[in-house]
């Protein structure tokens, strides 16, 4: 796959997750997804984003760049939102918080194989 097809098809994933549409996710992910080096299958990896979504109710995924070398995607992702309670182990409880997550990407087949996510949490501690 081309840089641009695969870059069309990752910010397909990012409107997916985005609009919530659940049940389009296994056209951008494949079914033994891992993430962070551990098999969670689509379903885990479905769950995980709901769970993200209950958690921040007005999570958005907006992309402040994008690097693509096929089969790999490299992003910044930058998230401004107020999340419910505690967020990866901080207590948020409503506040905005504003942070960014750098996030790999390989694709197998048109869709994501493994995921590598690190995010700035850092950034959420300094903000409460």
């Amino acid at each position: 796959m081309a840089d641009h097809q695969l870059t069309h098809v990752y910010r397909g994933y990012i409107a997916c997750l985005n609009d919530q549409d659940w049940d389009n996710l296994g056209r951008f992910v494949g079914d033994a997804v891992q993430y962070n080096g551990e098999t969670i299958g689509l379903e885990g990896y479905r769950g995980m984003l709901e769970s993200d979504f209950t958690a921040i109710p007005d999570l958005r995924f907006n992309i402040e760049f994008l690097v693509c070398e096929p089969p790999r995607v490299a992003v910044r992702l930058h998230f401004d939102c107020h999340p419910k309670g505690v967020l990866f182990g901080l207590p948020v409880h409503g506040k905005r918080v504003t942070f960014a997550e750098n996030v790999f990407y390989e694709f197998r087949d048109g869709r994501i194989r493994e995921v590598w996510s690190v995010i700035d949490k850092a950034a959420i501690q300094a903000q409460l």
